[in-house]
């Protein structure tokens, strides 16, 4: 394959201050790339995700990659891709439409705050898995499952304390493990670990509000949260349940710009 200049931006989304939030590569293509050359990609820029963006079409084409393989679903990562379609390509309007693994997703822009439109992963209650407590470090009051597991605590303070066991949690049959709790300014709290596919920790994961929200809609009865994720880098989202689909909203800011060469 010739050698190519493809356009990167390192976002930081769901925040608005540098070094906050959870950091994303976007890369800009004109044409899907082989599938390994994507993958290579990723696993060189090592953050959590890499969105891949491309722009001959509407809707975009979009798709996510972790250092180690390809996901179906990712938030921050599209966050940061709309924040780059929005602000560097100029794309006009107040809508981006993508097509995804996960189905066409939308962004929508409302000034500096940008609203994903993500299908709800609604959990339901399943026996907690051999060794998930002990991984985890303490016993959950529930556990649930969607795409991935949802293990709930009684406070905050449970929340900040967990210390996982990594290489245990990684034994856990579930490609990620969201933990949450009442929050204490906030409606809800959560952190989010995914061993498995290659993030010990996720700073922050929109994809996670998808089964949190049908959840704390169903424990607080009502439709509109302000939720933290509770790792150190730390990150702000708000959330709305409307009917099937969940409202993703929050900040992304720029920390790098420039061009990579394979």
């Amino acid at each position: 394959m010739p050698e190519k200049e493809l356009d990167i931006y390192h976002v930081d989304a769901f925040t608005d201050r540098v070094f906050g939030g959870n950091p994303a590569a976007v890369v800009l293509l004109r044409e899907w790339l082989p599938d390994e050359v994507l993958q290579a990609v990723s696993a060189e820029n090592n953050l959590s995700e890499t969105a891949f963006v491309k722009l001959a079409a509407d809707p975009f084409g979009l798709r996510w990659f972790t250092p180690s393989t390809e996901i179906d679903l990712c938030g921050h990562a599209t966050l940061a891709a709309a924040h780059v379609l929005f602000n560097h390509v100029q794309v006009p309007g107040r809508e981006l439409r993508f097509t995804t693994l996960g189905g066409i997703l939308r962004v929508s822009r409302s000034g500096e705050l940008l609203a994903m439109d993500f299908p709800a992963m609604p959990a339901k209650p399943v026996e907690s898995p051999a060794g998930l407590s002990a991984a985890l470090g303490s016993d959950p009051v529930e556990v649930l499952q969607a795409r991935d597991l949802l293990a709930v605590y009684p406070s905050e303070e449970d929340i900040l304390s967990l210390a996982p066991d990594f290489r245990a949690l990684e034994k856990i049959n579930a490609p990620g493990i969201i933990v949450t709790a009442p929050g204490r300014d906030c409606h809800f709290v959560s952190r989010f670990f995914a061993p498995r596919i290659g993030i010990p920790e996720d700073p922050v994961t929109g994809s996670a509000h998808c089964t949190l929200v049908p959840y704390w809609a169903g424990i607080l009865h009502r439709k509109e949260f302000s939720a933290r994720q509770l790792s150190k880098r730390g990150g702000e989202v708000l959330c709305e349940l409307k009917g099937d689909r969940v409202l993703i909203s929050g900040r992304a800011v720029d920390y790098l710009q420039g061009r990579i060469r394979i």
